[in-house]
């Protein structure tokens, strides 16, 4: 071999290695420009981007793997997932995201975008106080610079007692609602017998539930807790579905396909939250998204 095609044919075989590995290193990759389509929340009156981009991976106490992207970076995730048709952002008190959400909102037009937030009724091992309600909600206007909130749930109900035990905040919920302060109400739901009572209670608009294809930080099987999203949908709820990719443990190429075809093809669940910490997470979702959805 002549030495000229010898350095050639080593240049390009060096080249193609370097991008095998960049390709491989980036296990979120889309190789086709999409934009995410619109859905009916339910009977809530909203139409929501099939996707939101969640704010709440690993969030407790204040902070998440999202407000720990620091504020720049956020911002810029946020701008460029609307740029891609993601006009849903799911924020809450707990996650320490209503500031950053703020920011975002100074680049991105509030009337065009779907806020929900997510308030505490009760205690969270000594760091977290529960308020009054307008006490609270009064803060997350102020903190996301909002004046309203097209959905506000209660967060993290654990058993099927709490329309009696929260009735007051519930209340409150309506009321604010009837002022047209918040659109919808409802809220995430975080065991089987929370999830029963939601699915019946004509108090909700909007679910928000654990679903995936393996069970994975859920509260039972997946076909369990379908059953009861199915159950809920035909009562007209509101259906999102959260730890769609299992809190981080089913982000391979094949377990996020599952996942994904598991959940939109169920026909049960209206929209996603996903936390995404990336573009390139941001892009990996919306294309595979829209391919499910079209096959």
């Amino acid at each position: 071999m002549k030495r000229r095609d010898f350095i050639q044919k080593g240049a390009i075989s060096i080249a193609g290695a370097a991008a095998f590995q960049v390709i491989s290193e980036k296990s979120f990759a889309s190789t086709k420009p999409e934009l995410i389509d619109s859905v009916n929340l339910g009977k809530s009156g909203l139409r929501v981007s099939r996707i939101a981009l969640g704010t709440g991976t690993k969030g407790w106490k204040k902070e998440s793997d999202q407000t720990r992207l620091g504020m720049p970076r956020f911002v810029d995730l946020a701008k460029y997932a609307y740029d891609k048709g993601i006009r849903f952002f799911d924020t809450a008190d707990m996650y320490g995201s209503h500031t950053y959400m703020r920011e975002a909102l100074k680049t991105i037009p509030r009337e065009k975008v779907t806020l929900l937030t997510k308030v505490m009724p009760y205690d969270q091992q000594g760091w977290y106080k529960a308020e009054p309600f307008y006490k609270s909600l009064d803060r997350f206007r102020k903190e996301t610079g909002s004046d309203y909130f097209d959905i506000l749930l209660m967060h993290c109900m654990v058993n099927g007692k709490w329309a009696e035990q929260y009735r007051k905040m519930m209340d409150d919920l309506s009321d604010a609602k009837s002022k047209g302060i918040i659109k919808a109400v409802g809220v995430s739901c975080h065991s089987m017998d929370a999830l029963l009572e939601a699915s019946n209670n004509p108090w909700v608009d909007v679910i928000l539930a654990r679903i995936n294809h393996r069970g994975n930080r859920m509260d039972s099987s997946p076909e369990k807790v379908m059953e009861l999203l199915a159950a809920a949908h035909k009562n007209g709820k509101g259906v999102m579905g959260m730890k769609i990719f299992g809190c981080g443990e089913l982000t391979k190429d094949d377990e996020r396909e599952m996942s994904l075809n598991f959940v939109l093809k169920s026909g049960n669940v209206d929209c996603m939250t996903i936390g995404m910490e990336s573009p390139a997470q941001v892009d990996d979702t919306v294309a595979r998204v829209m391919r499910i959805i079209h096959n």
